[in-house]
């Protein structure tokens, strides 16, 4: 994907994992920690997650094409870089999401079935908990860094021209 309506992609697009990351982070603490979230928020979040995993690369794909027709910075150089570590983030916080619906699942699952993830065991939970903190956490900070990084790399020279008071 390289352009939509005219604008690159990748400007469109970065506005989902800006919001959805840091969204399914924060949905990610919230099933992890709190029971009733975790009935409710589990699954859709479980979900999220993927389709967040899944929309990163395609971001990225469309920032590289946008990157070769743009003219090259120190400050472009360093939002690729920093971009090409959203997946990090992403992942672990999906895998997450995952495990919190699964244990949920299995927790509710007939008495006597064999289950996988101790979906009962309050050690399990409160490691999977101090997990989904971490990264979500480390998610959110992530994404910002690398947000920060290309709004630098877009508007710095733009706001600091002449004739943009």
């Amino acid at each position: 994907m390289t352009t939509v309506n005219g604008l690159p992609a990748h400007v469109l697009l970065v506005h989902g994992i800006v919001v959805l990351l840091p969204l399914c982070a924060l949905l990610l603490v919230l099933t992890a920690l709190w029971p009733a979230a975790r009935q409710r928020l589990a699954v859709p979040n479980a979900i999220l997650g993927v389709l967040v995993v899944l929309l990163v690369p395609v971001t990225t794909d469309a920032g590289e094409w946008l990157e070769r027709r743009v003219p090259s910075t120190a400050a472009l150089h360093t939002h690729t870089e920093l971009g090409d570590t959203a997946l990090f983030y992403a992942v672990p916080i999906a895998v997450l999401a995952l495990v919190v619906w699964w244990r949920d699942r299995e927790a509710r699952a007939v008495p006597g079935r064999r289950t996988y993830l101790a979906p009962l065991s309050s050690a399990v939970t409160a490691v999977v908990a101090a997990l989904a903190l971490v990264a979500g956490a480390a998610g959110v900070y992530g994404i910002y860094r690398i947000g920060d990084s290309g709004a630098k790399a877009t508007w710095s020279e733009t706001a600091t021209a002449p004739g943009h008071d």
